[in-house]
């Protein structure tokens, strides 16, 4: 029974169902990771053994009585403190919070349990899901960040502690968190899963993440998560996509990648600008390179004025109440949002619409974006979770992005490539993540034979 802890979350779900594997033995196997590792890597917020255990002795039991089991039955998923459980504290990374419970689970988390999945314990977020680090360190270096804000379910899921984890992303927070632990980091489109029951902080922004270790797992656990809820006005009445179905298929043509460097490009680290000159020559025709100009620069403010006044409203009363206790980064950023009026806030939500009709006409004639997770590999500072800029400009218009572990620096830390597709073609963006994947992997084993021929 070595290993279990690290079974993709795939091989684990069905080894389950075929009763070749008891979820009991699963969740042990992650538990002991966990008690190996989280004294150094600080991964979570909340987690109880016992609970944990019960809730995998009933899907054993559900499995041995011949139950209908959902896709992920007995597989275990960290969930990112901002996200309610009604079993496990929802603290917020806030001690204005500490205690908190709440009556019911947030969305995502009922999606999950009908999934049959198993919910293992509550991960550590910065404050408010906002600058301030919690205690997470990176698992590949303890001197050095996990990113933020979701830090806790990117370092539990590099660590080995559970094959699939739940987070966020206002800005950078999933995909430069995953990045830096060198895992699998999902950003869907905007409005694609709901967010009730999750901690607001800028509702023309904030959504669900997911981490994993491999592409598979990432497109099981959205086949769980994207769907409408009637709390989250950002969602739709519509089919979701079919996720692993699409992403077992091979592309009906090879697909055509933007390098793009945008006006941020300029805060590439030079092991960062170094990997991506060799991956563009190493992709050769399948990438054309794209330079977004110096007016575009203007959409990083534009997300600063959406995110800083949204987070001024939804603050509001930790602010009021309790701001000696609220860090200093924190406040500043409240304050900033307090001074924006309502005719910088409006333009910038309706300025930031006009950025679709260009990457529609790029979409037109690319399959997705390659471009830089963040600047370099994660900073050697644990007060400093890294820096958002690569990230912001997709989230902003709500595109779907993806972190590849396709990289790492000359000391061995990972790095990561990041994938964007068009708003709403979520299982694609997969599909073609595993085309680049597949195809770097096979152009490193033909460079290995070629090595090795006498």
């Amino acid at each position: 029974m070595d290993g279990l802890q690290w079974m993709r979350a795939t091989d684990a779900a069905k080894a389950i169902r075929d009763g070749e594997l008891g979820a009991e033995d699963l969740m042990n196997a992650c538990l002991g990771q966990i008690e190996s590792r989280e004294d150094d890597v600080g991964a979570w917020a909340f987690i109880d053994r016992d609970h944990a255990l019960d809730q995998a002795r009933r899907a054993d039991d559900e499995r041995r009585s011949g139950r209908s089991l959902g896709p992920l039955h007995g597989v275990p998923v960290g969930i990112k403190d901002i996200i309610d459980t009604v079993d496990l504290p929802t603290e917020n990374g806030t001690v204005l919070h500490a205690g908190r419970r709440s009556d019911g689970d947030a969305a995502v988390v009922s999606m999950l349990r009908r999934s049959g999945a198993l919910i293992a314990g509550k991960t550590v977020t910065t404050e408010l899901a906002c600058l301030a680090p919690g205690k997470t360190r990176n698992p590949h270096d303890l001197t050095r960040t996990p990113g933020g804000s979701s830090s806790g379910s990117a370092a539990a899921v590099a660590a080995g502690m559970v094959p699939l984890a739940i987070g966020t992303q206002t800005d950078g927070s999933a995909i430069r968190a995953a990045a830096f632990c060198g895992v699998y980091g999902f950003k869907p489109s905007f409005g694609l899963v709901p967010r009730t029951g999750i901690l607001k902080r800028s509702p023309a922004l904030d959504t669900v993440s997911v981490f994993a270790r491999h592409l598979e797992d990432i497109a099981l656990c959205m086949e769980a998560l994207a769907g409408f809820d009637a709390g989250d006005p950002a969602t739709h009445p519509v089919a979701p996509p079919a996720f692993r179905a699409i992403l077992d298929q091979s592309p009906p043509l090879r697909p055509r990648l933007a390098f793009v460097r945008t006006p941020m490009w300029e805060r590439a680290e030079a092991g960062t600008t170094l990997a991506f000159e060799e991956l563009v020559e190493t992709l050769g025709p399948c990438v054309g390179v794209q330079e977004l100009g110096e007016p575009m620069r203007q959409a990083w403010q534009w997300h600063r004025t959406i995110m800083e006044a949204d987070i001024a409203a939804s603050f509001a009363l930790e602010y009021e109440l309790g701001r000696d206790r609220l860090s200093a980064a924190l406040r500043a950023q409240i304050e900033r949002g307090q001074g924006v009026t309502a005719v910088d806030y409006i333009q910038a939500r309706d300025r930031s619409a006009i950025l679709h009709e260009v990457f529609d006409d790029l979409f037109d004639r690319y399959d997705a974006i390659v471009t830089p997770a963040a600047a370099g590999p994660a900073p050697a500072n644990l007060a400093d979770t890294g820096d958002p800029a690569f990230c912001t400009l997709w989230t902003l218009c709500g595109m779907p992005a993806l972190s590849l572990p396709l990289m790492s620096s000359e000391d061995g830390l990972p790095m990561g490539v990041q994938l964007v597709g068009k708003r709403g073609d979520d299982a694609r963006l997969l599909r073609t993540a595993r085309w680049l994947v597949e195809s770097l992997q096979a152009g490193a084993d033909a460079d290995a034979a070629t090595d090795d021929a006498p």
